[in-house]
């Protein structure tokens, strides 16, 4: 199996979650800094190997103050633990383009099993003749299995935050430097 190793493209890749707020409303936010590595199968680009990272005081939904909340000790403690961490230790082609993508994902330095459904969405030349791999994955977590337990209780009995939050990534891979 020939591999080639690449690098995720920041300007071009997403570390996106999404929570319940309120019980039914969303808030949509993104880890704006994302950096990681990719080694593929040349000739199977569903076979490989993934790390990414998310500094966590990059968190941004919008919102100066809740974002301000979300890097305190309550929610991402972005301080004492300022990366978010997926690396991968199995794929399981699903067939097609789809795959999935089992691994670890580190939050606030706790360190939990994941399996994200993913896709290679494509392989893609850009307006320069670089080649570009692209992936989109999805998994949801539950939240205080990191040791994110902050919340508050609503009049009607909900929570202000919902326990599960969803973490998309959507990445672009350029050939590593030779």
């Amino acid at each position: 199996m020939p591999v080639t190793s690449w690098n995720i493209d920041p300007a071009h890749s997403s570390v996106l979650f999404i929570a319940r707020h309120m019980v039914v409303a969303r808030v949509h936010g993104r880890f704006e800094r994302v950096s990681g590595s990719l080694r593929v199968d040349s000739e199977q680009p569903t076979r490989g190997e993934v790390e990414v990272s998310a500094d966590t005081a990059s968190i941004y939904t919008g919102a100066p103050e809740r974002d301000a909340h979300l890097r305190s000790p309550d929610f991402l403690d972005a301080e004492t633990a300022p990366k978010l961490t997926f690396r991968s230790t199995h794929v399981e082609p699903t067939g097609g383009a789809g795959f999935r993508l089992s691994g670890e994902l580190s939050i606030r330095n706790v360190t939990q099993p994941v399996v994200f459904e993913a896709r290679h969405t494509a392989t893609s030349k850009d307006p320069w003749g670089s080649t570009r791999l692209i992936y989109t994955a999805r998994a949801t977590i539950n939240r205080s299995d990191y040791g994110i337990r902050w919340n508050k209780t609503l009049d009607n009995g909900g929570w202000l935050v919902g326990e599960k939050v969803d973490i998309e990534l959507d990445i672009q891979a350029i050939p590593a430097a030779s």
